[in-house]
């Protein structure tokens, strides 16, 4: 690879992690290709995203940005995970972590905020995005539900009442 095509790689992962609202650095020793395999098809379905970099060109990326707290985290065999969901990528990471002992979750970085282990565990236990705006419309719709049966009971009632008196 020569200087332009790093300057590249540097500037598209640059650019990739400001958009991405989390960013979880992983200690990867042994994994197969089997298995980075399938925790990439994991991510993809989950709307994430894992890429091994090399530590060197990953520091440059974070340099003078809101995820410079990472580098000290850049040590040894390192990946990245990131998504524009801030729960996504920690669920699926912690997941993968816990079956698996060649995957070591370092820290990350939410939103202006670096994350150690402990953080990016509990972030995992939070609901995604799409379970919060599911309980929010449930939440919303209930009240409205309640009211539709409220304003069509009179109504039922007196059908009841007048089909009754319609057999007698």
């Amino acid at each position: 690879m020569n200087r332009t095509e790093k300057e590249q790689l540097v500037t598209d992962i640059g650019d990739m992690l400001q958009q991405a609202s989390v960013v979880i650095v992983t200690q990867q020793t042994g994994l197969t290709v089997a298995q980075a395999t399938l925790l990439r098809r994991q991510m993809r379905d989950a709307g994430a995203e894992f890429k091994v970099l090399k530590n060197t060109l990953a520091r440059i990326a974070v340099k003078d940005t809101a995820l410079e707290g990472l580098t000290p985290m850049l040590v040894g065999p390192t990946a990245l995970a990131y998504s524009t969901d801030p729960v996504a990528a920690a669920k699926v990471i912690a997941k993968f972590a816990n079956s698996n002992d060649m995957l070591k979750i370092v820290g990350g970085y939410l939103n202006g905020q670096m994350l150690n282990e402990a953080g990016v565990k509990a972030l995992a236990t939070l609901p995604s995005l799409d379970e919060l705006r599911s309980k929010l419309i449930a939440v919303i719709s209930t009240p409205a539900t309640r009211l539709a049966i409220l304003a069509k009971e009179p109504a039922a009632r007196v059908a009841r009442v007048l089909a009754a008196k319609g057999r007698e």
